[in-house]
């Protein structure tokens, strides 16, 4: 039985799209059943033109909404994939351990409230790190603070700007999250693994 995951994307939807193309390639292991957003974000329209149900949340605080998103599509896995609120604490205890983020550190450095997009990386070369990459964790009740499941690490260069390093990191992204993804699939829920 295909396993039934839905995005929840706040941005362009880099992230969705890789992990999109990655199981269509393996449509009978899992496939992407929606696509939620807070905002009227880039990735929903892109979901629109991919074909997956895009649904923009109205109330996105409040859980009743996105529990009825997540129950009417029968979903097996909530993504999120640059999605940057915090999850209502009532959806995170029913899908316990059925919700991942990826976040572009090594966590548990550079997570947190506020942590996200350029000021992550700009943090990375602030603290002088000499290696950055990205992590897959379960979603609980506080950001980015979940279970780690598995890390992409890239090299931090002298000449690096946010920019750059953030470029770098996404390449792994792109490879982390479909594998992520894929593993979960496998073993009916999200487990530990490696990228390569």
């Amino acid at each position: 039985m295909t396993y039934r995951v839905v995005v929840a994307a706040s941005g362009r939807g880099s992230n969705l799209l890789a992990l999109g193309d990655a199981l269509a390639r393996r449509p009978e292991e899992a496939a992407i059943v929606a696509v939620l957003s807070d905002r009227d974000a880039p990735a929903l329209e892109l979901a629109r033109q991919r074909g997956w149900p895009a649904i923009r949340l109205l109330t996105p605080a409040e859980p009743l909404e996105m529990t009825s998103a997540l129950r009417a599509c029968r979903a097996d896995l909530l993504v999120l994939a640059g999605y940057l609120r915090l999850i209502p604490s009532e959806v995170v205890q029913e899908w316990q351990g059925r919700i991942i983020n990826i976040h572009p550190s090594l966590l548990p450095r550079h997570g947190g409230v506020g942590m996200y997009g350029r000021r992550v990386h700009a943090a990375v070369l602030a603290a002088g790190d000499t290696t950055s990459g990205a992590t897959v964790h379960l979603v609980d009740e506080v950001f980015d603070r979940g279970e780690i499941l598995a890390q992409g690490t890239v090299p931090v260069r002298a000449e690096d700007s946010p920019e750059s390093l953030a470029a770098r990191v996404l390449e792994v992204e792109h490879r982390l999250l479909p594998k992520a993804v894929l593993v979960a699939a496998e073993h009916r829920r999200p487990v530990a693994f490696t990228l390569d």
